[in-house]
């Protein structure tokens, strides 16, 4: 039928019903634009209100055999601003889900900084305890972040005799921490 342009929307209905591929070109270029518009004008947002409009058309296309259409139109019209409100409904669950993952990281990386905090808190107090070489070799080392060789330079000692204290060091305060982390805990 190369005459399909010329044919009025319910003609164009009984043959999209039928499956005739060129009423459903015909219906589409008909309507695209004027969808296309309302979506738009109601989102405001150009990759979305494509994506609607095409959904639209497949939903159609799929569903054709079944639906009961008495103006095109209108029919098409109310498609459209359902597919948007859909579409504002769930965006608006995304973004709720958003905020809500987002405060839960913001939480979980507060208490993790806290949790951060008392444990060097703890392994401080516990360094204090150790005889002075062991306890500034481990400070130097561990919680300054400085070498071995400069740790053992700094202090005027061998680096073997810097190893030692950390080792030491390490052994007295592992041992001491879980009771210390129980007894600060509880």
């Amino acid at each position: 039928m190369s005459n399909i342009h010329l044919l009025g929307d319910e003609e164009l209905v009984v043959l999209l019903k039928a499956g005739n591929e060129p009423a459903f070109t015909e219906i589409y270029n008909r309507y695209w634009d004027k969808l296309y518009v309302q979506a738009h004008r109601l989102l405001k947002d150009t990759d979305a209100a494509e994506e609607i409009v095409q959904d639209v058309f497949l939903m159609i296309w799929k569903k054709r055999a079944e639906l009961n259409i008495q103006a095109l139109k209108s029919y098409m019209g109310a498609m459209t601003r359902y597919a948007v409100y859909r579409f504002i409904s769930k965006d608006k669950r995304t973004k709720q889900h958003e905020n809500i993952i987002g405060m839960i990281t913001a939480e979980a990386a507060a208490e993790t900084d806290i949790d951060n905090k008392l444990l060097l808190e703890i392994v401080t107090q516990l360094s204090n305890k150790l005889p002075e070489k062991c306890r500034l070799v481990f400070q130097y080392n561990k919680l300054q972040d400085q070498s071995l060789a400069d740790v053992a330079e700094q202090l005027n000692i061998s680096q073997k005799t810097a190893e030692g204290h950390l080792t030491k060091a390490l052994r007295v305060i592992r041992t001491n921490l879980g009771n210390a982390v129980s007894i600060f805990l509880f």
